[in-house]
């Protein structure tokens, strides 16, 4: 998810982020920010992850998350291939078995 739609998607405003350092060696700066013990910027609950969004309006910015906002926030991808085929097989697979089948792709 590109920086300007995860902070959308956490209705948060960069400018009231904590500015985050220039590039430090991997990991390093966000262990010492989560040893801080940071709220989750979407929630309040404290902090288990670290990241950083860069805008230009706004520069490099810290995005402290919980897990279950993490999980909540975090592009989990989609069908990769049309739902014609699975959908088909879906199908065959509940008429042979004697199952009436709706799916939200019958637009019910």
């Amino acid at each position: 998810m590109a920086d300007a739609g995860l902070l959308r998607s956490l209705a948060v405003d960069p400018s009231e982020l904590d500015p985050a350092p220039p590039w430090t060696p991997r990991g390093s700066a966000g262990i010492q920010r989560l040893d801080s013990r940071h709220p989750c910027v979407r929630c309040g609950r404290p902090s288990t992850v670290a990241g950083v969004v860069e805008t230009p309006e706004h520069g490099r910015r810290w995005v402290d998350r919980c897990a279950p906002c993490l999980v909540v926030t975090t592009p989990h991808g989609g069908p990769q291939a049309p739902l014609t085929e699975p959908l088909a097989v879906l199908r065959e697979a509940a008429r042979t078995a004697g199952v009436a089948l709706t799916t939200a792709a019958d637009g019910v």
